[in-house]
């Protein structure tokens, strides 16, 4: 498990691949698609030192390499350095800026996944009834974007940070799952699109109930680990249960994301048409981001290679129709 450490100032000439960095400003004044993110390779850390930046925050908690501190006594970074938002959950600015026909898609695409890694990772740490119906409201928003803009949803599908965290995860699979709806559904009135959205982001849930250990471990568990893991599907209902966030949407999502049609997927064992379409969407959107993420352990699948193997090995886990349109999500 790694140390649960604040974050702290590292200067740029002391950066090491492997650690977790947050840039000063804002998403849009420096030239990465992202906030903040891993360091995978020297390229990186070069694009960062010729931009004039002295210093970046790390996040021990989330870097495979910490960094060397020499002064023990050097003060945290204050709040607004590090834009930690404490209330409201979702940013001041969301909404407005979704709406905003000025702003080009692929800058509001970014925007959209910087703030929903943000808002997610935040969410995961503390659950409670008020955050959870505040990420229902933002989650809405970012739903009717996807619905009605086509451009800014392509961007969305391109971005997606392979980084493996939960709260990455999370917004992957919500994003994709989206997607996929609205290749299926469009914006039919039977479907509940906001519910919907927000029960494809908070499908593992109940993961902040499960040991670390387990969910970075590499290799193959063996049944005790099993059986923990397994149970996050149930963990995560009674959390939303417990805050009254339990619509149908989240109760199916949530529930049934890892059954499989060939029934042996958990925690029920359902098989085909006993798993709602909705729990099909998203068990198909979460293998495919589980293939194509990054470990400590594992380098990413290209889409290409991931969505071969779905086909050819994991074919019998999935609906024949609702994959097909999955795999025409890319080919468009």
């Amino acid at each position: 498990m790694r140390p649960k450490d604040s974050p702290i100032r590292v200067k740029v000439e002391d950066l090491k691949l492997g650690m977790y960095v947050q840039l000063a400003g804002t998403w849009i004044e420096h030239s990465f698609v992202r906030n903040s993110f891993l360091l995978k390779n020297q390229a990186q850390i070069l694009k960062i030192a010729k931009q004039g930046t002295k210093e970046v925050i790390v996040h021990p908690l989330k870097s495979s390499v910490l960094p060397v501190i020499e002064n023990k006594s050097r003060p945290a970074p204050s709040p607004e350095t590090i834009r930690v938002w404490e209330t409201p959950l979702m940013p001041e600015n969301f909404n407005k800026i979704l709406k905003d026909a000025t702003v080009p898609p692929k800058q509001k695409a970014g925007y959209i996944y910087e703030a929903s890694l943000d808002v997610m990772d935040r969410l995961l740490k503390n659950p409670n009834v008020e955050n959870l119906t505040q990420f229902k409201e933002g989650v809405s928003d970012i739903v009717d974007l996807i619905l009605d803009d086509n451009e800014t949803s392509s961007h969305l599908l391109n971005i997606t940070n392979h980084d493996y965290y939960t709260f990455t995860h999370s917004v992957n699979v919500g994003v994709l799952s989206i997607l996929l709806t609205k290749a299926l559904y469009g914006s039919s009135s039977p479907h509940d699109m906001g519910e919907l959205g927000a029960a494809f982001f908070l499908h593992d849930l109940g993961k902040i109930h499960i040991p670390d250990t387990l969910i970075t471990k590499p290799g193959i568990f063996n049944d005790e680990e099993r059986r923990i893991m397994q149970a996050h599907p149930k963990e995560g209902f009674q959390i939303l249960s417990d805050t009254d966030q339990l619509s149908p949407e989240c109760k199916i999502i949530v529930m049934q994301h890892h059954e499989r049609a060939d029934g042996s997927g958990y925690p029920l064992g359902l098989k085909n048409n006993e798993i709602h379409a909705y729990g099909r969407i998203c068990s198909i959107a979460d293998v495919f981001d589980a293939l194509t993420s990054e470990r400590p352990y594992k380098a990413g699948l290209t889409p290409f290679e991931a969505l071969s193997i779905m086909k050819n090995q994991m074919g019998h886990h999935f609906s024949p129709n609702i994959f097909a349109e999955f795999v025409n999500l890319f080919s468009r």
